[in-house]
């Protein structure tokens, strides 16, 4: 018997000290880096997009895959290719953690359209903002000291 499975994520991560080093003429570079990344993986990548200090990846995982070694690996090889073909000069890594959050495949095209919309989204709130509904909307304990 096959395996089977349309689980729907949206992972959410930062720059170290949510450091706005993600310059906007170079973030679709490190999109497209990502996207291989997820397709070496099997994955199916439905939309990535982020401003200066943190990005979005919406992806479906492939069932051999565990999600914190997917995150892991897209965090250790994107930040040595930034820092090998100097990308973001400013750049200092990933903070450590990630949020991920899983969605029903109904609501797909409504995530792809939030995540698209990231730059516009920003103009009225901040990360912490956006990532303290996120855990709030999917019913995740967390301690403030940790988030900021």
């Amino acid at each position: 018997m096959s395996t089977y499975t349309q689980i729907l994520y949206q992972i959410v991560f930062s720059t170290w000290s949510r450091e706005r080093t993600l310059t906007e003429n170079k973030r679709e570079d490190l999109y497209k880096y990502i996207a291989g990344i997820l397709k070496n993986k099997k994955c199916h990548l439905y939309r990535i997009n982020g401003i200066e200090d943190h990005l979005h990846i919406i992806t479906h995982i492939h069932p051999t895959i565990a999600l914190s070694n997917l995150i892991k690996d897209i965090k250790l090889a994107s930040s040595d290719w930034i820092k090998e073909n100097k990308i973001f000069k400013y750049f200092n890594g990933w903070q450590d953690g990630y949020g991920a959050f899983t969605y029903s495949i109904k609501e797909k095209d409504r995530l792809i359209e939030y995540v698209k919309k990231q730059q516009e989204h920003h103009k009225i709130k901040i990360f912490i903002e956006e990532y303290i509904e996120l855990l709030n909307e999917h019913g995740i304990e967390y301690d403030e000291k940790f988030l900021f």
